[in-house]
């Protein structure tokens, strides 16, 4: 390993010269193949931070699909449904553990993996590497790789994919610093350490929540740990449905991770499962059809004739009464924010995306209206304490 590695450039292109490097020891990581640049390091670095401390709070192989230095999706490595291998398009192919996880992580937000990071907290087998050569992603970060698994992903991107292997004992200074403006800033790291001790002080009526969501919530927080403030994620059932980062309004990070949540729940809509795909449209042309079909502007494609292009037969719109119907049913989401909750609204968007259990750290003037908006829906909510912005 060495001590620096030069890079093609750094953000942008005219931003020259561009390095990693250490100031004390060799770098933690080799670059088994491509060449990851600036922004690659980045979403490398972040999440692998994510999947090790998810593996740690969880005990399961962890996964991550990062996009711009925020998860796009995180997950545990738990046995998919099969609606779930069906909407991940993971049918037709054998699932380990850890390729189970990076699937329900990438399945999350398919239209935000695309070109993705992939972050894995154990050895790449080829099962997972299988399936990463069918997507189009930009590179992964592992502990290790199987020569099954680096034969396939070699090929990948025209022997241009870039594979990054960490050592896993590696422990960062604790101390970090950051050059902005020509200025140097210096912080401790964030160690805080994510688990379900974090979960105990509950001021709603309702306070219960069951082994998973506690998990889930665990999820949660973990995943806003690494994800660009102001930021709010859902999760449901071990991984990440929605995650709202960088809007410097809260009700705004609630509104967008709802809206993707919404999205991956109406992936299930018995309309959208059966939608007639020509046999020769590409997996991320899927996606975007698909989310065309689910939004409000399919009847203008519909009207413009294009569905020609994706279906062999035009499909029956699916109806904004179908919609809310359907997702009357989600149920049993947790939700955590990175920071505190300034009023009500946010429960009542939360609300309508399924949420019953909330992780936030509380500290708010109107703590009272938020517990009561809560209390309002049965919902259970924990104050922890702890803020975890991440800029």
């Amino acid at each position: 390993m060495a001590k620096e590695m030069e890079l093609k450039y750094g953000c942008n292109p005219n931003q020259k010269p561009s390095r990693i490097f250490m100031r004390e020891g060799e770098l933690p990581i080799e670059v088994l193949n491509g060449r990851p640049g600036y922004i690659n390091f980045l979403d490398a670095f972040n999440s692998w931070q994510l999947v090790k401390e998810l593996k740690e709070a969880s005990g399961l192989p962890s996964a991550a699909s990062f996009k711009h230095v925020s998860p796009a999706g995180a997950a545990v490595g738990t046995e998919l449904s099969n609606i779930e291998k069906k909407i991940y398009f993971v049918e037709d192919i054998p699932l380990s553990p850890i390729a189970s996880a990076y699937a329900r992580a990438r399945g999350a937000d398919r239209m935000s993996s695309y070109g993705d990071w992939a972050a894995l907290s154990d050895i790449c087998d080829k099962e997972t590497a299988g399936m990463l050569s069918r997507e189009v992603s930009d590179g992964i970060i592992a502990p290790g790789y199987t020569p099954e698994a680096l034969e396939i992903l070699k090929t990948k991107r025209k022997s241009s994919y870039n594979i990054v292997q960490i050592d896993p004992d590696y422990v960062p200074a604790p101390i970090e610093h950051k050059d902005v403006f020509g200025i140097t800033f210096e912080q401790g790291r964030n160690n805080f350490k994510i688990d379900a001790g974090l979960l105990e002080n509950l001021p709603t009526q309702n306070k219960t929540l069951p082994e998973e969501a506690k998990r889930d919530l665990i999820l949660a927080l973990i995943t806003l740990k690494y994800t660009q403030s102001n930021s709010v994620c859902y999760a449901k059932e071990g991984k990440v449905i929605g995650v709202g980062a960088g809007q410097q309004s809260r009700i705004h990070c609630t509104r967008l991770a709802g809206n993707k949540a919404d999205i991956w729940y109406l992936r299930q809509h018995e309309k959208v499962l059966n939608l007639p795909f020509r046999p020769d449209i590409r997996r991320p042309d899927r996606d975007n059809t698909i989310d065309v079909y689910i939004s409000d502007d399919y009847m203008d494609v519909l009207a413009d004739g294009i569905w020609q292009q994706f279906f062999t037969t035009c499909p029956e719109p699916l109806t904004r009464e179908e919609k809310a119907a359907w997702l009357t049913t989600m149920t049993g989401v947790a939700l955590g924010s990175d920071a505190f909750f300034p009023f009500g609204d946010n429960i009542e968007r939360a609300h309508r995306s399924g949420v019953q259990y909330i992780a936030q750290p509380g500290g708010s003037i109107r703590d009272d209206h938020v517990i009561q908006t809560c209390d309002k829906y049965g919902i259970a909510m924990a104050f922890t304490g702890m803020r975890l912005f991440h800029h």
